[in-house]
């Protein structure tokens, strides 16, 4: 099975954000971007206490444009490092939520 890229018309990705992005509203306006950009999947806080997962899936160029606003998130996050891995989109999810 080949790797999708974010030029495939319907993606999936797993994103990884970390550094200061527990407690600075990265989830509420992770979600608030997502729905923005018509995308669905969910994001949570990871116990490690400095990072956050969502998954997303939608439209390439919307997963693109999330992924570009999760390197710097909002205002208060400090982002020092971000992981992303495409899989292929499953069509799944109905909206975005917060997950705790």
């Amino acid at each position: 099975m080949a790797v999708p890229s974010v030029k495939d018309s319907m993606v999936r990705a797993r994103i990884v954000v970390r550094g200061v992005v527990q407690g600075v509203f990265f989830r509420a306006s992770m979600r608030e971007e997502a729905r923005r950009l018509g995308l669905s999947g969910w994001v949570r806080n990871l116990p490690d206490g400095e990072s956050v997962e969502a998954v997303v899936e939608g439209e390439g160029e919307a997963v693109e444009r999330l992924i570009c606003w999760a390197l710097r998130g909002p205002p208060a996050a400090r982002v020092k490092e971000l992981r992303v891995e495409l899989k292929p989109y499953r069509g799944e999810f109905r909206g975005f939520e917060i997950r705790y």
